[in-house]
C-alpha cells in the first residue's frame, strides 16, 4: 500500500514538472504577443540610447512585433531599471543599461534607497557592445591630460572647477570622487540625467570636466570642441592613439571595461531569455549595425546571458568596496 502511495506521489510530481515545462514552452512559443519595450534609463542621445535603437530596429524586422525604445531617465538610471524590475516577467519589457547599472545600484543599496535588488531582480540577456570610457574637459581648461588637470587644481585650490556625471552613482560620479581623493583636490559634482545634457554643459563651458562612454563625445573630441584627458581602457585606443590611459597617469583604479547590455525581469522564462538573446545578438552583428557602431567606436559583442551575468557580478563585486570606501551618499 505504501509503495502504491509513493508511486502515486512520484507520478503527480512528474506530471507537475511536465506541466510547468510545457506551460513555459507554450508561453515561449507564443512570444512575442505584443510590442516589446526596451527601456533606456537615460534621455535620448547618449550611447545607450543609440545602441538600443539600433538593436530595436533590427529586432523589429525579425520578431514579428514592433520593438520600441522608451527613455526613462533619472536617479542615475535607477528609475528606468525599476520599471523593468517590476514589469511582468514575460519578455515584453526589457532594459538596456551600461556600466552605471552596477555602480548606481550598489550605491543606492548602501544608502538604503534601492528600489530593486540588482542581485535578484533581473535576468541577463547579453552584452550588446563594449564601449571605452573617456574623461573630457572644456577646451579652455589649461590641462592636456588628467595628470595635468590634477596638478593644476593642486597648485591653485582657489579654482572652482565642476565635474559633471550622468547622475548620482554613475561611473563618472564614482570616478570623480576617486580623482578628488587620490589627487587631494576639490571639485564640485554636478549630476545630469544623461550623456546628452552632460555634453552640452561641457561644450558650453558651464562645467569644466566630465566623462562618459566614448561614443557620446568622440565627434566633439575629433573636432576639438572637447579635450580628451584620458581613457579608461587597458590600452590606448586606435581611434585616439595620442590620449593616454588612466593607468599611464597613475589612476589605475579607474580602469574598467565599459559595456551596454540587455536585462529582463527575474523569473522571465528561459526560452524567452534565449530567444531575446539570439535576436539581439543577430541584430548587433548585422553588417549595417556593425558599421554604425564602428563609426562611434563601439565594439559589437552580442554575448550570451551567462556572459552578461558574469560581467555584472564581477563589477558589482569590484565596485561595492570602492563605493563603501568613498562613502558616496547619492545626495
Amino acid at each position: 500500500m505504501q509503495t502504491k502511495k509513493a508511486l502515486r506521489g512520484i507520478t503527480r510530481t512528474v506530471f507537475a514538472i511536465a506541466a510547468v515545462a510545457f506551460g513555459a514552452t507554450a508561453f515561449a512559443q507564443g512570444f512575442p504577443s505584443k510590442p516589446i519595450r526596451i527601456v533606456v534609463p537615460f534621455p535620448a542621445g547618449g550611447t545607450t540610447d543609440v545602441v538600443a535603437r539600433l538593436v530595436a530596429q533590427r529586432m523589429t524586422e525579425t520578431m514579428g512585433q514592433p520593438v520600441l525604445v522608451e527613455n526613462r531617465g533619472g536617479a542615475g538610471g535607477s528609475l528606468g531599471a525599476d520599471v523593468v524590475a517590476k514589469a511582468p516577467p514575460d519578455g515584453h519589457t526589457i532594459l538596456m543599461h551600461n556600466i552605471t547599472f552596477p555602480l548606481a545600484s550598489v550605491a543606492l543599496a548602501m544608502a538604503g534607497r534601492a528600489p530593486y535588488d540588482i542581485d535578484t531582480d533581473f535576468a541577463a540577456i547579453g552584452v550588446s557592445v563594449n564601449v571605452p570610457f573617456i574623461f573630457t574637459a572644456n577646451p579652455k581648461v589649461p590641462a592636456n591630460d588628467l595628470r595635468e588637470l590634477v596638478a593644476l587644481l593642486q597648485k591653485d585650490p582657489s579654482l572652482k572647477y565642476n565635474y559633471g556625471s550622468t547622475g548620482p552613482g554613475s561611473a563618472m560620479h564614482v570616478f570623480g570622487e576617486v580623482i578628488k581623493r587620490d589627487g587631494k583636490i576639490e571639485m564640485t559634482h554636478i549630476p545630469f540625467k544623461g550623456a546628452a545634457p552632460l555634453k552640452q554643459e561641457l561644450l558650453a563651458g558651464r562645467i569644466e570636466f566630465g566623462g562618459d562612454q566614448l561614443s557620446s563625445s568622440l565627434a566633439e573630441v575629433r573636432k576639438g570642441q572637447l579635450k580628451a584627458l584620458a581613457t579608461g581602457s587597458a590600452q590606448r585606443l586606435a581611434v585616439l592613439p595620442d590620449v593616454p590611459t588612466v593607468r599611464e597617469q597613475g589612476f589605475g583604479r579607474l580602469e574598467f571595461q565599459g559595456w551596454n547590455g540587455l536585462f529582463a525581469p527575474a523569473k522571465t522564462p528561459r526560452d524567452i531569455i534565449d530567444r531575446l538573446s539570439r535576436e539581439a545578438g543577430a541584430a548587433i552583428r548585422h553588417p549595417e549595425t556593425v558599421k554604425r557602431l564602428n563609426d562611434i567606436a563601439a565594439e559589437p559583442v552580442g554575448s550570451s546571458p551567462a556572459e552578461q551575468d558574469a560581467v555584472l557580478k564581477k563589477q558589482v563585486a569590484q565596485f561595492r568596496p570602492l563605493i563603501k570606501e568613498l562613502g558616496i551618499t547619492l545626495d
